[in-house]
């Protein structure tokens, strides 16, 4: 752990990135990309014949350029570009539209079969039973779907904000939903500039989450803390007096 100062403020309010945050994203992407690729074997043999994993994802990729004003909303995107490649190979547009809303269901359920971190859930009510907890994602999860129900709040993704990380509006959804000024805030995420950057920039301070060991960008200040598991954050918040962060109370002895 490394604290450093936190603005005189009393938190309120923590908001938290999911995927590779609470749990890890890539195993539960993977599996619902095969789970649907594994349906569309059976409805739409013919798609296989010319489309795999990597050219159905370079076709959603090359969508989100064509289309900027979608970019941030993965499903609308996994929706659009599946509907697509069906038509490419010939079914009639109210077919493939019928057939891309059930394969995007396909993907959805396996999409939150996530398996949370050793540390997450326990951490999580920890810190459930003093803040308000939001969770916000660029994703299409949704954590009442998931082992974590009932712990959050609410709940923020790019779809509904309008918009992805690092834009603003999606802390500025969670603080709305929340009731709180920035300085009431904390976030903590995994990304230094997706979260920890972006969230500075509107006055939120922010905890990185680095459970691979990786480098702190030379570029950026760094944040107010650095923890490799969420025990680490309940631990230090407990810590601090009546459980708010304030500019005396954080030091290299929390």
């Amino acid at each position: 752990m490394r604290p450093s100062q936190l603005p005189p403020s009393q938190i309120r309010l923590i908001t938290l990135d999911l995927d590779d945050t609470v749990w890890p994203c890539a195993p539960v992407i993977q599996a619902a990309e095969q789970a649907l690729l594994d349906w569309l074997a059976s409805r739409a043999p013919r798609l296989l014949e010319v489309h795999d994993q990597d050219s159905l994802r370079e076709h959603r990729r090359r969508l989100m350029r064509e289309r900027p004003e979608i970019a941030h909303d993965v499903t609308e995107v996994r929706r659009l570009s599946l509907a697509g490649v069906l038509t490419q190979i010939g079914l009639a547009a109210e077919r493939a539209e019928a057939l891309a809303r059930e394969g995007l269901s396909v993907f959805l359920d396996h999409r939150n079969r996530i398996e949370p971190y050793a540390d997450s859930v326990t951490a999580l009510r920890r810190l459930a039973g003093r803040f308000e907890l939001v969770s916000i994602t660029n994703g299409n999860s949704d954590p009442e779907l998931t082992p974590l129900k009932g712990i959050f709040r609410h709940r923020v993704n790019a779809a509904e904000a309008g918009a992805s990380k690092p834009d603003p509006a999606v802390f500025e959804r969670a603080l709305a939903l929340g009731g709180c000024t920035p300085a009431q805030s904390l976030h903590v995420g995994d990304e230094p500039y997706i979260d920890v950057q972006a969230a500075r920039g509107l006055g939120i301070s922010a905890v990185w989450v680095n459970r691979y060991g990786r480098s702190w960008p030379e570029d950026l200040a760094p944040p107010a803390m650095t923890v490799t598991d969420l025990h680490q954050l309940a631990d230090w918040l407990e810590a601090l007096p009546t459980w708010s962060a304030t500019a005396t109370g954080v030091t290299d002895g929390v």
